[in-house]
């Protein structure tokens, strides 16, 4: 009977995921149409306000009278509908990559967005141009700033610092200084956007794929097709915080009995209560265990999900490091050897075992692995070392060589 229950339930399983596999499949084949439509309507929206408010002319207070906070407000929906065409545009050139498209008007449509897009392309197209530049150039800018002058190299008759200021000097006066100037900023700030939102991203998309993959993949397939058959205890701990419930429920109640706040019972009545109480804690054993499975495969799909970010977005990465660069070089040597130490302190400082134990047997009952004490305390006795080992080898070597004053006022704050 329990086997052809297995393979009802086997059978059900197959199925709906050959159906969902099937939508999926068909969503991913209609990827390049829909987004190279969505990004063609966004046009036509931009086109529309064009016609009815600013006269056939592009979106600016050079074409049309409006007050500031209605000039904000089309404005608005430029940037609203600029930004829709170049995700649907990013996720168009994705996906034609892997599906050839049948749509044969899709050379239209993109001449038509290429047309709008050309009257707001000064920031945008600046972007695109240093854009495929910046990731071979910031390579190139790191080797350079991370090799160190031979000792052999020629010094001239003047330090080099007095050509480097003449040439920031000539650069200032020359005539396209000012272009030069707003363009490296636009670039600068887009670059800026562009790396926030891939941290932010980072952050988000792993935490949200795993819940909504837990509550309306996972979960309900348990429910339907395996739950009855799922282990009522993971591990020895689950089943020895059931023995103590099931154990103090049945001290309460002859306790209780004993003090005459309930009506005496006799041996039979504590029987069926216990037994009831039983069935009730292992019902609710049995829904936490199915909740670590469900953890653990929707933790594994948040990591191909966080995979799949880093692979298909090398670009973001390198704004991302710049980004960061620029934060750390920023700051101030008082505030780098106070960031340092902070960090220290909290992984390897004298209070960070507690935090370490917290931590692990945390982990343990998400996953549903045991908190074995033996494990916890020989992880915290070797890694904390070892990690504190790497920071003061980071310290000795590449500290003092980026900021050897950060260095000095680390000391001074350490004594």
């Amino acid at each position: 009977m329990k086997g052809s229950f297995l393979n009802r339930s086997t059978k059900l399983i197959s199925q709906k995921l050959t159906q969902n596999w099937h939508s999926f499949n068909n969503w991913f084949v209609n990827t390049p149409e829909r987004a190279i439509l969505e990004a063609y309507q966004a046009a036509k929206a931009i086109q529309h306000i064009e016609n009815e408010q600013f006269n056939g002319q592009k979106i600016s207070p050079e074409f049309a009278s409006y007050s500031e906070n209605v000039m904000a407000f089309w404005q608005g929906n430029l940037n609203r509908n600029i930004a829709i065409i170049k995700v649907r545009l990013a996720e168009f050139q994705l996906g034609i990559k892997f599906v050839n498209t049948s749509d044969s008007n899709v050379i239209e449509k993109l001449n038509f967005i290429d047309e709008i897009i050309a009257k707001y392309n000064t920031e945008y197209e600046v972007f695109s141009e240093t854009e495929s530049n910046y990731e071979q150039q910031f390579n190139n800018n790191s080797e350079l700033d991370d090799k160190e002058p031979p000792m052999t190299q020629k010094t001239g008759v003047f330090p080099r610092s007095i050509g480097r200021t003449f040439n920031r000097i000539a650069q200032d006066f020359a005539p396209k200084a000012e272009e030069d100037f707003v363009k490296k900023y636009r670039t600068s700030r887009n670059r800026t956007r562009r790396a926030i939102k891939f941290l932010l991203l980072l952050i988000i998309l792993p935490l949200l794929t795993q819940h909504f993959s837990k509550e309306l993949l996972i979960k309900p397939v348990f429910k339907n097709f395996i739950y009855d058959d799922t282990r009522i205890f993971v591990n020895s701990e689950m089943e020895e915080k059931a023995l103590n419930e099931l154990h103090d429920f049945e001290k309460k109640l002859q306790f209780k009995s004993l003090l005459k706040k309930a009506p005496e019972l006799s041996p039979e009545n504590i029987e069926v209560q216990v037994k009831n109480k039983a069935i009730e804690i292992a019902e609710e054993f049995r829904y936490k265990s199915s909740s670590v499975i469900s953890n653990l495969f929707a933790d594994i799909i948040s990591l191909v999900a966080f995979a799949m970010v880093i692979v298909f977005s090398k670009k973001d990465i390198v704004f991302l490091q710049s980004l960061l660069d620029k934060v750390v070089y920023g700051l101030s040597d008082s505030a780098k050897a106070f960031i340092i130490i902070l960090v220290t302190d909290v992984f390897v400082g004298f209070h960070s075992p507690h935090g370490w134990e917290i931590l692990l047997e945390g982990l343990a009952n998400h996953l549903g692995l045991p908190a074995s004490r033996n494990a916890i305390f020989l992880f915290i006795a070797t890694f904390p070392v070892i990690l504190n080992t790497i920071f003061k080898y980071w310290i000795f070597r590449y500290l003092s060589r980026l900021s050897p004053s950060a260095l000095a006022t680390l000391k001074e704050m350490d004594e």
